[in-house]
């Protein structure tokens, strides 16, 4: 059976893990708001807006998406450092 500490540990919100949050969602926001990309003005070297921008936002994904992997990873050491350092005390 699992602890009632490791829920409550599963459970935090912090700053880091919102931008994650916002990292992840922003890709999906952008995407489904149709409206705001689909027109063919302003063309970009003989292409339309609503082609080049939706693969701008497959390059803007990709390094969002990087950039919530290096956060997530970020954050695990350092909840697990501070597990490490309580001793224990929590279970």
């Amino acid at each position: 059976m699992s602890d009632a500490s490791d829920v409550t540990k599963a459970a935090v919100m912090t700053p880091v893990r919102v931008a994650i949050a916002l990292c992840l969602i922003a890709p999906f926001v952008a995407m489904l708001w149709v409206g705001s990309y689909a027109k063919t003005d302003p063309v970009f070297i003989g292409i339309p807006f609503f082609y080049w921008y939706q693969m701008l936002w497959v390059l803007l994904s990709t390094a969002l998406t990087m950039t919530a992997y290096q956060l997530w990873q970020r954050d695990q050491r350092a909840r697990k450092a501070a597990t490490s350092t309580d001793g224990g005390a929590a279970k």
